[in-house]
């Protein structure tokens, strides 16, 4: 079953075409990955998908809803969560209260009861907290940091946050874009298991951008090759490490 689904996609900026044509699905419970060289539009894909690019052409489903005009916000709380290249936390606040943040589509007060933080509003949160800490926290071992102001995290530890951060969104697909940059081999290898063990644990559905084409081949189910904005090549990890297409984009043409 296909739960995200991208149909003949088009993005452009000015006279300068971005994506060309795009067309691939998500099938549920899989780990998907987007690959090609620099400029490629790897982040252009996930920004259209998430709603904070507008395509020009093409539509976007996800579970079996038009999603392609609807606010980023709302997509959302339909089930799609993201991680970002460059780390987005609120550095002066806390682990618990950074991921807490990713509930919020989740909550159901009202206005006035946030307010006034009495009744349901105050029962949701405490409920909200102890799901949050007993499931995301448990799972991606931070316990030990869970007090402790973001900023003051190294840097693979606040890229773990900002996953348990989406993660507290509950989300029917998750989209990452390139989680291992710049960890260290350590740090790289406990994302990728995280990454697998959000899979296989939890069921997930991961759309995956990534320059470590070891983790890439070693955790993807699937791979869509990218090049100056066009689909070249998609298919098993093994298939694209032999896609002639793909040698040629990564490696250039030889020269006779």
């Amino acid at each position: 079953m296909n739960i995200l689904s991208v149909e003949n996609l088009s993005l452009s900026f000015g006279g300068l075409a971005a994506l060309t044509d795009i067309t691939f699905q998500v099938r549920a419970g899989e780990i998907f990955s987007i690959i090609g060289p620099n400029g490629a539009g790897k982040t252009s894909i996930l920004n259209c998908i998430g709603g904070f690019y507008k395509p020009q052409q093409g539509r976007i489903t996800l579970d079996g809803k038009d999603v392609t005009k609807t606010s980023p916000d709302r997509r959302a709380a339909m089930g799609l969560a993201r991680t970002f290249q460059n780390i987005a936390l609120f550095r002066g606040m806390t682990v618990l209260d950074n991921i807490k943040l990713g509930a919020h589509a989740r909550l159901k007060t009202s206005l006035l009861q946030a307010l006034l933080y009495w009744g349901p509003a105050h029962a949701e949160e405490m409920a909200l907290r102890e799901d949050v800490e007993k499931d995301v926290i448990d799972f991606l071992e931070i316990e030990p940091i869970r007090k402790l102001p973001v900023g003051a995290l190294a840097y693979g530890l606040q890229k773990r946050v900002e996953l348990a951060r989406a993660l507290a969104m509950r989300p029917k697909v998750l989209l990452m874009d390139e989680p291992v940059a710049g960890m260290n081999a350590e740090e790289t290898e406990d994302m990728a298991r995280f990454v697998l063990d959000i899979k296989e644990e939890r069921g997930g559905t991961i759309v995956l951008i990534e320059h470590d084409m070891d983790v890439i081949m070693d955790i993807s189910d699937r791979v869509m090759v990218l090049n100056f904005g066009h689909k070249i090549a998609e298919g098993t990890p093994e298939e694209i490490q032999h896609h002639p297409e793909v040698i040629k984009a990564y490696l250039g043409e030889k020269k006779n």
